[in-house]
C-alpha cells in the first residue's frame, strides 16, 4: 500500500533545508516552485502574489515562460488564479479551459496544459497569494497532492508575512499584507484616536513549522488537546457559570468544537504530513477560517470566532504560554484591538499609553464599554474581522464619532485625521479656558453642569473639566470590574475617596444598579430572565437581597463622616420601594450611631426616575424625597417601547421628539411647583443640541460624561433661555407639534449663533 504522507513530508523536508540556505529571495522561490514540480510530478508549478492593488503578480514559475516572472498579471476574480484569491478555495480541475473563469496569458506559455490545481496561500484567513501546478495530461489531483500543496502554501505565506518578498516589488507597489482597509460598525464612545495596535489576545505567530519527528508532535498534540478540553470542562463545571447566560453557551460550543473528530483528525492529518503541532493548528484553522467567510448563514459565519478563539487556545497550550499576560512594552499611543474583553482587563493597560478601543463584539451597553467611557478613550465596535487582518504595531485610526476604523490609513488620510485630531485639542483647549468662568446663559440664567463618574480613574476629571460636582456616581461600577463582590472596607475606601476629591462639592451616590445588561459573574442569585431590562434589576433586586444594600448604605455612611451624603435609589417603580428602602438606610444609621461613629452632617435621598409609572405619581414623588433624577436613557426605551441596544431601531426613534420632551417637561414643571431639585443624567445631557433642548423644558441642572462639558458649557453661555423656553413651549404645543424638534431646534441654533 502507498505511504500517501510520503510525498508532503518529503516535500516539506526539503524546503525546510532551503529556508536554512542563504539564498537570495528570488533563488529561494525558484527553488522553491522547482522542488514543488519536481516532488507532485507536474510540468508546472507557480506563485502568484497578491499586491496592495489588488493585483495578482506572477513571482516565480517552474514550467512557463521565465520571461513572464513579474511580468503576468490577473485582477482579483479575473482568471482561474484570480477566482481562487477572491475565494480562498481551492481549483481541481482535469480540462483547466473548460472552465468557465479560465483566462489565456499568452506571455506565459500556458494553453499546452489541461490539468490545473490551484490553492490559496493563506495566513490568518486572509488571501496572500496562489499556487499552482499543471500537467499536460487530463487528471483529477488526489487529496493528498492537495494537501501537499496546501501545506506548501502554508509556509510561502510565513515568507510574505515576514516581509521577505519585499526586496522583490517594483518601487511604487506594496504586496497585499500591508493594504490599507477600512471597517464600518457602531460608535460606542465618541473621540478620535490615532496610534498602533495592540492585539489584547495576539495571534500566536508560529516559527517552527517543520516537525522532526511526527509521532513526537502527535503526542504533545493529544496531551494539549486533553488539556483544552479540561480547561473549559473546569469552566463550566463553577457554579457562577450556570448563570451566565450567553458565556455559558459559548463555553458550550468550545466544548463541542474541542472534542470535534474532523477538526481533531485534520489536526493529526498535517502533523504527519510533517508540520509540527503549533503548525498545523495554524493551517487547519487558516483554512477553515477562510472557508467560513464565504458562508452565507449568519450563525455559521458568527461561529467562525468561536473556532478563532479555540484555536489560540491550543496554540498557547502547545507553546506553553498564559492567555492573562499583558504586552511589557506598550507603544506611548495604543489602540487595543480585540474581539471581546472584560472591563477589567481594560484596566491593567496603562491609562496614559492608551488612545483608543476597537471590538469585534460588545455593545454600547457592554461593562468593557462603560469602564472606556469612563476612562474618555474613544471605542468603536462590531467590526467583524478587525482581528485578523491587524497585525501588531499596524498603524490604525479609530473614529469614535462615526463608528469607523481605518487600518494601515494611507498618507492623506492620516493627516486628515491628525488635522481634525488638532482641530479639536484647540476646541479642547478653548473649553478648558471657561472651567472657571460662571455656568450661566447669555441672559444669566444659572444651569448646573455636574458630571457622571463610576470609578476611581473619573476622579481627577472632576477638577479638569470644572464640573460642578459629580451628579451621578454608578457604585456598581466597582463591582463590575471585580471578580468577586467587594468588601464594605473597600467600598468605604473608594466613597471616601470620591467625597475627598470632590471638595465640597455634591456627590449624588445611586445604590448598586445591577441585573439587566449588567451581569455580575460572580453573583450566584442571578436568574434567567426572557426580557432582563423589564425584570429582577436595581432597586427591586437590592430590596430582596438586604444584605447587599445594608452593606453599601454602611460603607457610605462611614465614608461620609462629617460631610452631606446624597443617595438615590435606581429604577424606582412605586412609592412603597422607596419607604423600605428608607426603613434600612435608618436602621444603619441607628446602628452606627449606637457605636458612636461620625455620621453624615445631614442625608438626602433621592430617586431616579426610569420608569414611566411614576409619571402618574410626581407630586407624591417629590414630597417623598429630598430630589429626583431623571435617567433618560431607561426612560426614552421604556416610553418608546425601544431597545437601546438594537441597531435596526437606533435611528427609528428620536430623544428630542415630542412626546418625549413632554414628558421631561412635566417632570420638570412638578419638581419646580414641589421646589423639589430635578437633574437629569443621561446621554441627552452629553450634546450640546439635546442638552439645549433639556434647559429649554425647564431643567437646570444635568450631568454628563467629563468630556462634554466643555461643550455644553460653550453652548449654554451664548443661549438666550427666555427665548428658548418660549420656542420650545410654542412648538410642544397644537398643530406645531407634528413638526420635527431636532430640525427645529437647530434652526434655533443656527440662526442665533448657538455653537454646537
Amino acid at each position: 500500500m502507498r505511504d500517501t504522507a510520503a510525498g508532503p513530508r518529503v516535500l516539506l523536508k526539503r524546503l525546510r533545508e532551503l529556508m536554512a540556505e542563504p539564498l537570495d529571495p528570488q533563488g529561494r522561490l525558484d527553488r522553491i516552485v522547482h522542488h514543488i514540480a519536481l516532488n507532485m510530478v507536474a510540468e508546472v508549478c507557480s506563485l502568484y502574489v497578491l499586491r496592495a492593488d489588488s493585483v495578482l503578480e506572477l513571482y516565480a514559475t517552474e514550467g512557463l515562460n521565465p520571461g513572464s516572472v513579474h511580468h503576468a498579471q490577473l485582477r482579483l476574480g479575473q482568471g482561474l488564479v484570480g477566482t481562487i484569491a477572491a475565494s480562498a478555495r481551492a481549483l481541481n480541475l482535469s480540462e483547466a479551459q473548460q472552465h468557465p473563469a479560465f483566462a489565456y496569458l499568452p506571455e506565459t506559455g500556458e494553453e499546452i496544459y489541461n490539468s490545473f490545481l490551484g490553492v490559496p496561500v493563506l495566513r490568518a484567513g486572509r488571501t496572500l497569494g496562489v499556487l499552482v501546478v499543471q500537467n499536460r495530461t487530463k487528471r483529477q489531483y488526489r487529496e493528498d497532492e492537495v494537501e501537499a500543496l496546501e501545506t506548501t502554501a502554508m509556509v510561502i505565506a510565513e515568507m510574505i508575512a515576514a516581509g521577505d518578498l519585499a526586496r522583490l516589488t517594483r518601487p511604487g507597489l506594496e504586496l497585499d499584507l500591508k493594504r490599507p482597509a477600512s471597517f464600518t460598525g457602531l460608535s460606542f464612545n465618541d473621540g478620535i484616536g490615532l496610534g498602533h495596535v495592540v492585539l489584547h489576545e495576539p495571534r500566536i505567530v508560529v516559527t517552527n513549522l517543520f516537525n522532526e519527528d511526527s509521532e513526537e508532535e502527535l503526542r504533545r498534540l493529544e496531551a494539549s488537546l486533553n488539556s483544552l478540553r479540561l480547561s473549559i470542562d473546569d469552566m463550566l463545571s463553577r457554579r457562577d457559570v450556570a448563570f451566565e447566560g450567553e458565556h455559558r453557551a459559548v463555553l458550550e460550543a468550545y466544548r463541542m468544537f474541542a472534542n470535534d473528530r474532523g477538526w481533531v483528525r485534520r489536526l493529526e492529518e498535517a502533523v504527519r504530513n510533517g508540520l509540527t503541532a503549533e503548525a498545523a493548528v495554524e493551517k487547519v484553522q487558516s483554512d477553515m477560517r477562510a472557508r467560513m467567510l464565504h458562508m452565507t448563514d449568519p450563525y455559521l459565519r458568527e461561529r467562525m470566532s468561536d473556532f478563532d478563539d479555540l484555536a489560540n487556545r491550543l496554540l498557547r497550550q502547545l507553546m506553553g504560554r498564559s492567555s492573562d499576560d499583558i504586552a511589557a512594552a506598550l507603544p506611548k499611543d495604543a489602540i487595543i484591538v480585540a474581539r471581546s474583553m472584560g472591563a477589567a482587563e481594560l484596566l491593567d493597560y496603562p491609562r496614559d499609553k492608551l488612545r483608543g478601543l476597537v471590538l469585534e463584539d460588545g455593545a454600547v451597553t457592554s461593562h468593557v464599554v462603560i469602564v472606556a467611557r469612563a476612562m474618555g478613550i474613544p471605542v468603536a465596535g462590531q467590526m467583524k474581522g478587525a482581528v485578523s487582518m491587524s497585525e501588531n504595531g499596524d498603524p490604525i485610526i479609530v473614529d469614535g464619532d462615526e463608528g469607523t476604523i481605518h487600518l494601515r490609513p494611507q498618507a492623506d488620510l492620516e493627516a486628515a485625521y491628525a488635522e481634525k485630531v488638532r482641530f479639536r485639542a484647540r476646541r479642547q483647549e478653548l473649553y478648558r479656558e471657561l472651567r472657571k468662568k460662571p455656568s450661566e446663559s447669555r441672559d444669566g440664567v444659572k444651569v448646573e453642569l455636574l458630571m457622571n463618574a463610576g470609578l476611581a480613574v473619573d476622579l481627577p476629571q472632576l477638577a479638569e473639566s470644572g464640573a460642578a460636582g459629580i451628579g451621578l456616581f454608578r457604585t456598581e461600577l466597582q463591582f463590575m470590574v471585580a471578580s468577586t463582590f467587594p468588601r464594605a472596607e473597600a467600598q468605604e475606601r473608594l466613597y471616601r475617596d470620591v467625597l475627598d476629591a470632590a471638595q465640597g462639592r455634591p456627590v449624588t451616590f445611586r445604590t448598586i444598579d445591577i441585573g439587566g445588561d449588567k451581569v455580575l459573574p460572580y453573583f450566584k442569585n442571578a436568574v434567567h430572565e426572557e426580557n432582563p431590562a423589564l425584570g429582577w434589576r436595581a432597586v427591586r433586586l437590592t430590596l430582596d437581597r438586604p444584605g447587599l444594600l445594608r452593606t453599601q448604605i454602611r460603607a457610605l455612611l462611614r465614608a461620609a463622616g462629617g460631610r452631606e451624603l446624597k443617595i438615590m435609589l435606581p429604577m424606582v417603580t412605586v412609592l412603597a420601594e422607596i419607604a423600605q428602602a428608607r426603613e434600612i438606610i435608618d436602621r444603619e444609621v441607628r446602628h452606627l450611631s449606637r457605636f458612636a461613629h461620625l455620621l453624615p452632617t445631614s442625608l438626602k435621598l433621592g430617586a431616579m426616575i426610569e420608569v414611566p409609572s411614576l409619571l402618574w405619581q410626581l407630586d407624591e414623588l417629590m414630597q417623598a424625597v429630598d430630589f429626583v433624577s431623571v435617567g433618560s436613557n431607561d426612560l426614552f426605551q421604556f416610553i418608546m417601547a425601544t431597545d437601546r441596544g438594537n441597531t435596526q431601531l437606533a435611528d427609528r426613534f428620536d430623544p428630542l421628539s415630542v412626546p418625549f420632551l413632554r414628558a421631561l417637561k412635566q417632570i420638570a414643571d412638578a419638581g419646580q411647583r414641589n421646589q423639589t431639585p430635578v437633574t437629569l443624567c443621561g446621554e441627552l445631557a452629553g450634546r450640546p443640541l439635546s442638552a439645549m433642548a433639556l434647559i429649554g423644558v425647564g431643567f437646570r441642572a444635568i450631568s454628563m460624561s467629563p468630556a462634554a462639558i466643555g461643550p455644553v458649557k460653550a453652548m449654554l453661555r451664548e443661549l438666550p433661555v427666555g427665548d428658548l423656553d418660549a420656542f420650545i413651549s410654542d412648538n410642544l404645543a397644537g398643530h406645531a407639534a407634528n413638526l420635527p424638534m431636532r430640525a427645529l431646534l437647530q434652526g434655533f441654533a443656527d440662526d442665533r449663533g448657538i455653537p454646537l
